[in-house]
């Protein structure tokens, strides 16, 4: 659980982004290949019903669907001398035996979170943060009384949600609904195990919609509720009152670290569209406009000569970017996507972003006083860091480690590129970060360096690391970089351990 007073772990694993949700009741397949089909609802709630004096059919029906998970993460500390040992008088009674011996020893943190079945063939959606940087996952389910261990598919920091895979069959999984339709007012039930004391189910409304600016992500249209959630609820299931899942239960505000009414989940419709690209391709691509937009004030508005303050004033358009070259230009005013309003600077960012690059989009804009529609191809947004899939523990071999696990890395756009002052002739992949207790550390592989080839194959994009990575063998690879120090840069070798190290 994540608090507001408040990574990526292995290289190559993928950050993705959503697109929008419209449509009837269905099911989401992809075509005649095998990949798993979600059951979808996208009508509203009738609103028009009378409560009932009990919600224990709906709860009866998802229950089963919301699942423990027990995430594991393996931390080394090293042994350090009894400072009282350095005093020889200590030492003529004791000897050597409370000296310690600078040696590392490995402890297990663990934590709790919750998750949902959304498919019957094992596919599980969480939050972000509950499997962030884990070593181990295991989900209990509770309907059949087993422990499996999972495979993490993919992990959206952006948007804190992760999809998990396990190896069963024929589960009770969840109907995913389309939260546009919800509104505030609406009864919702949360379900999950707040503290680890068993699934438990709570019921409030949806405080609000739309909630941005909170600081827990990049990508925030939180749906509010009163519902009780606590430590542990993470990853579980917001639902209505007909059992369809409105969102994933994320962060709450609280000055005590317990619920205390303002809890947040994130949108069915964002979560689903990360959920289907990452099990379809692993990765989501974001849209990229290429402009900084702002939020439109009264004194804005005025001088646009605008009617109100919705809109998103285009402030700066990038050079080279989709934007510029379709002709956007800073001082236009962005009303509508595709015909759907912009209200302000975030919600324009939002929607650029569930839109797949590559897709033609008509902007329309208010331009000294006159509207006007643009067709703006979208291209991807830059910088998207890609990680390295995470371990299936089931499966994997124990004896190896995944190549360059610790370290991650993103395709190098212009502007590092310019900031580096990387020669043209040079393409590789961008380190932005490496773990200090990663055996690509200690070969001297550092952050701002360029990887260029590895086992002598180039790398021209996070792509290629990634299916570079996973085609290594052997003890050792070997990975070409380039670096700049200061005045002086090039390219060196350097030879990175491929096994894991002792826990």
């Amino acid at each position: 659980m994540k608090l507001i007073f408040k990574s990526l772990f292995g290289l190559c694993a993928f950050i993705a982004g959503a697109a929008v949700i419209l449509g009837v009741s269905h099911f989401t397949s992809w075509g005649g290949d095998s990949r798993p089909a979600f059951a979808v609802s996208s009508t509203p709630v009738n609103r028009e019903a009378r409560a009932g004096n009990s919600y224990a059919p709906i709860v009866k029906r998802v229950a089963p669907s919301v699942v423990n998970i027990y995430s594991t993460r393996f931390i080394k500390e090293r042994l350090m001398r009894n400072p009282l040992m350095n005093d020889p008088f200590f030492r003529q009674f004791f000897g050597d035996r409370f000296q310690g011996d600078d040696r590392e020893r490995t402890r297990k943190e663990q934590s709790l979170g919750s998750g949902v079945i959304v498919s019957p063939d094992g596919y599980i959606l969480t939050a972000n943060h509950v499997v962030e940087d884990a070593d181990e996952v295991k989900v209990s389910i509770a309907e059949n009384k087993k422990e499996y261990t999972a495979k993490v598919i993919g992990k959206d920091k952006a948007t804190d949600i992760a999809v998990l895979k396990i190896q069963a069959a024929n589960l009770p999984a969840v109907t995913l609904a389309d939260s546009d339709q919800l509104e505030v007012g609406d009864v919702v039930l949360a379900l999950g195990n707040p503290f680890g004391v068993g699934q438990t189910v709570t019921m409030g409304i949806v405080s609000a919609l739309g909630r941005s600016g909170l600081g827990f992500n990049g990508y925030e249209n939180f749906i509010q509720t009163d519902a009780a959630i606590n430590p542990g609820n993470s990853g579980g299931a917001l639902v209505d009152v007909e059992g369809r899942l409105v969102g994933i239960n994320t962060a709450i505000i609280s000055r005590s670290g317990g619920n205390q009414g303002i809890g947040f989940a994130v949108p069915m419709n964002i979560a689903r569209n990360v959920l289907e690209r990452l099990v379809s391709g692993g990765k989501v691509a974001r849209g990229y406009l290429g402009i900084i937009p702002q939020d439109i004030d009264a004194d804005l508005a005025k001088q646009f000569g605008l009617a109100d303050q919705a809109g998103a004033l285009v402030g700066d358009v990038m050079p080279d970017a989709p934007a510029a070259k379709a002709g956007l230009k800073s001082g236009d005013v962005i009303v509508a996507l595709n015909g759907k309003p912009v209200t302000d600077a975030h919600g324009l960012q939002l929607a650029v972003s569930q839109i797949n690059p590559g897709t033609s989009v008509a902007v329309k804009i208010i331009r000294n006083g006159f509207g006007k529609i643009i067709n703006v191809t979208l291209a991807e947004l830059p910088g998207s860091e890609t990680v390295a899939g995470d371990q299936d523990n089931s499966d994997a071999s124990p004896g190896m480690a995944d190549a360059l696990d610790g370290v991650t890395v993103a395709d190098l756009e212009p502007q590092v590129r310019e900031q580096l002052r990387v020669p043209s002739h040079i393409h590789g992949v961008l380190v932005t970060a490496v773990d200090g207790d990663s055996n690509s550390a200690a070969a001297g592989l550092q952050a701002n360096d360029l990887i260029v080839e590895i086992n002598r194959q180039p790398v021209a994009s996070a792509d290629d690391a990634v299916r570079l990575c996973k085609a290594a063998r052997g003890e050792h690879i070997l990975v070409k970089i380039w670096r700049r120090m200061g005045q002086f840069a090039g390219t060196r070798y350097l030879s990175v351990d491929n096994t894991k190290r002792a826990k």
